[in-house]
């Protein structure tokens, strides 16, 4: 397989986990907000908290591979980001997995009548559950496919002039991993706005719901666009203007996405904690975690370990 089907792959892989993390995305955003929340006892809103900040962490990790393939591989296939892309999706299954124990821990408990100790231990199973599907039967498995990780390792140097219809395919799946994530928090955001929690909020949170709806809404228009010139401007021609053009607006659109994620990660917070202090810690933090993993890493990665087109070839 050519190394920019495999690094195609790689993405369409991410792709596929970030649309099962969009379902708890949701869900951590929305949960603050159901009728029943300000019944749950204490311990399952630290709870609610924490899955929060995992699904955050998830969702960042997950994204970062097309944000580093964009700007610091300036879209282009080189075998250490194939090798990376896969390094960060097995970690994003680790928070995944805490994470989603913890909301089947306070769904059940809830369900069980406020019986902690059964939360618990239906919280733990799904956890160990998810744990030894995602990372135990591959332990076992990798071990007779040592030799493909062997041969990966040893091509993350090698790079490649990818044609241009798999430049455009990539730039395409780099918005359709993305994409998932928005449309969690788009529909998080217009659905909250008619509920009677979001009525009580503090004017500071309502003002900061708005200004991460807009956020979140222009990140998606920015995300559809690339697809949208694609078939209106070039009729679904390759062109190397378009792969440029639009692996540009995905890259641009990360910025409104984080601002997104991160003024409603602070609305949240805030509900759930009721207070503003430890809302704007919460989203000081996935701020920090957002824009290092999107721009600081791979800005950097291109300053220090520059892919120059010019001079490619297979090697």
């Amino acid at each position: 397989m050519a190394l920019h089907d495999r690094v195609k792959t790689a993405l369409d892989e991410t792709r596929t986990l970030i649309l099962g993390a969009q379902i708890l995305l949701g869900f951590q955003y929305q949960l603050a907000f159901q009728d029943r929340f300000d019944t749950l006892p204490r311990h399952a809103r630290v709870m609610a908290t924490g899955a929060l900040g995992l699904m955050l962490l998830t969702t960042g990790l997950l994204i970062a591979p097309s944000a580093y393939h964009r700007i610091a591989g300036q879209g282009r296939s080189a075998g250490r980001i194939q090798l990376l892309t896969g390094r960060l999706a097995a970690a994003a299954l680790l928070p995944f997995a805490a994470a989603f124990g913890l909301d089947v821990a306070i769904a059940a408990e809830h369900m069980l009548g406020g019986d902690i100790r059964a939360g618990e231990a239906a919280g733990a199973g799904i956890t160990a559950l998810a744990l030894a599907g995602w990372y135990g039967a591959g332990m076992v498995m990798k071990q007779q496919t040592a030799a493909a990780h062997r041969t990966a390792r040893a091509r993350q140097d090698r790079r490649e002039v990818a044609p241009l219809h798999a430049r455009v395919e990539q730039m395409l799946t780099e918005a359709r991993v993305i994409l998932p994530g928005a449309q969690a928090l788009l529909g998080f955001q217009l659905a909250i706005v008619l509920t009677a929690a979001f009525e009580k909020l503090p004017v500071l949170s309502r003002l900061m719901h708005g200004g991460a709806l807009f956020c979140v809404a222009l990140a998606v228009i920015l995300l559809v666009m690339p697809a949208a010139l694609h078939r209106i401007v070039w009729a679904g021609q390759d062109s190397e203007r378009f792969v440029h053009l639009g692996g540009n607006i995905t890259a641009t659109a990360l910025v409104p996405l984080a601002l997104g994620l991160t003024g409603d990660s602070y609305v949240v917070a805030a509900r759930i904690v009721g207070s503003g202090t430890a809302g704007t810690l919460v989203a000081t933090a996935v701020a920090a975690i957002l824009f290092g993993l999107w721009f600081a890493w791979p800005m950097v990665a291109h300053l220090t370990h520059p892919l120059r087109g010019n001079s490619w070839g297979h090697r």
